[in-house]
């Protein structure tokens, strides 16, 4: 699956699931890439409150310090549409 298709998939609600049947598998359990692409694509599509939310759980799941100071950074730059 292309990034473009991931996305036309998660704007029309049904991308969630192959995320989270990729975080299900057993060697991916825990990646936390995997949270920050679903962020990143849920940014893109100004979803901000959920975006923040996934680039948080990334930061809890990486040991490397730079890499969770830079997740919690996306994370508190994500702004919602609300002005929240």
């Amino acid at each position: 699956m292309s990034a473009n298709d991931a996305e036309r998939r998660l704007e029309a609600g049904d991308a969630g699931a192959e995320f989270d049947d990729l975080a299900a598998e057993p060697a991916l359990r825990g990646y936390h890439l995997l949270p920050t692409v679903r962020g990143d694509l849920l940014g893109k599509l100004g979803r901000a409150a959920e975006a923040k939310a996934e680039f948080e759980r990334a930061a809890s799941q990486t040991r490397n310090t730079r890499e969770r100071e830079l997740l919690l950074e996306r994370a508190r730059s994500c702004k919602s549409s609300k002005g929240a």
